[in-house]
């Protein structure tokens, strides 16, 4: 796919658009919206998900979402470590436009994880996100995907984030970005858990943990906005302005060519937990790879692609495969195909190029 050079082609043909399909406030937002107000101090929570210094990844293979999210949760000490009795806690998952899994998180994921964070006695749960700014409202692509008519019943609160306000947050040493422009509700709970999809992607090469941060921050804040050549140092440095909690990535179906919104599929059957956003990247990249990939990701280790380079420079995670420990289980029948998964997943994480 062809990625435009300018920014500023960008800015003219979104606006063309927004004007044409008589969307004014949408256009007002994206062209004039500013943020309430500026945060100074930024919302870094340590990973609490280690054993020996070692951030903890828990993978699990099976059918039953509801039983991998437990036992995922279980292999890593359980979900009381976080802490989150009679506390409010967002999930951000990936909608980013109309189109099923893998375009979007697995709507079962989702309500599973509702149910679950209710379970352990969590007081408010909000699902939030902002979609492409081609595919907006956010509202109507959670509908026509499947989430909401999975989710609308159960106990939380929907947050379409393009209807609600922004703050500002400061990006020390970021090189293209030196200010975010995020969700308000990013700040405004106990606990932000990031439910993204593994897949590849036609401009960033791959949106795992760090890229589905984008859907938090506004519209003007689009990497194709600022650096079209930097999309993935951009997507590190934003980064920066928050720290999940904890990162559920929805394995069950995934893209391992093209995408975002439609590619080549293959349905892994996982459900990969952890604490670090950098072990989660490596290890859904690992996954990718495992399944024949994309030249764009196997002409170079995980370790080396520039999301994860730029985001170990600004420290947001591990830095080597050192510090990653995989805990895992199957929940399957078939044992013997979850075991060579496993070792392609490990060689993928230690190999060099």
């Amino acid at each position: 796919m062809l990625i435009i050079k300018s920014r500023i082609f960008y800015k003219i043909g979104i606006s063309i658009f927004l004007f044409l399909k008589l969307r004014w406030r949408d256009l007002f937002k994206f062209l004039l919206a500013k943020p309430k107000t500026k945060i100074p101090n930024h919302n870094h929570t340590q990973n609490i998900f280690t054993e020996e210094n070692r951030a903890l990844v828990s993978i699990v293979q099976g059918d039953d979402i509801y039983t991998m999210l437990k036992e995922g949760l279980e292999l890593l000490g359980g979900l009381e470590r976080l802490d989150i009795k009679e506390k409010s806690v967002l999930i951000k998952p990936n909608i980013v436009n109309r189109y099923p899994s893998p375009a979007n998180t697995n709507p079962l994921v989702i309500k599973h994880l509702i149910k679950i964070l209710h379970e352990h006695g969590v007081s408010k749960v909000f699902v939030g996100d902002m979609s492409a700014i081609f595919a907006l409202p956010t509202k109507k692509n959670a509908i026509k995907s499947g989430i909401w008519e999975a989710i609308h019943e159960e106990k939380m609160t929907f947050v379409p984030f393009e209807e609600y306000g922004w703050v500002e947050v400061d990006i020390p040493h970021g090189r293209h970005v030196k200010k975010a422009i995020v969700s308000e509700f990013i700040y405004s709970v106990d606990g932000v858990i990031n439910v993204p999809v593994i897949k590849t992607h036609s401009y960033a090469h791959y949106t795992i943990s760090l890229k589905n941060f984008i859907g938090a921050v506004h519209p003007q804040q689009r990497p194709y906005f600022i650096a079209p050549d930097f999309w993935d140092e951009i997507i590190a440095e934003l980064n920066v302005a928050y720290t999940p909690h904890l990162n559920i990535l929805d394995g069950t179906k995934i893209f391992i060519k093209g995408g975002p919104t439609k590619g080549k599929i293959a349905t892994p059957n996982l459900i990969v937990i952890t604490g670090d956003r950098i072990a989660a990247d490596v290890v859904g990249l690992s996954v990718i790879r495992s399944f024949g990939g994309w030249e764009k990701l196997k002409t170079m280790d995980v370790w080396k692609q520039r999301q994860i380079k730029r985001a170990i420079e600004l420290h947001l995670g591990i830095s080597s495969p050192s510090e990653l420990k995989i805990v895992s289980k199957c929940l399957g029948a078939d044992k013997s195909d979850f075991d060579k998964l496993l070792q392609k997943i490990h060689h993928n994480l230690n190999e060099t190029n």
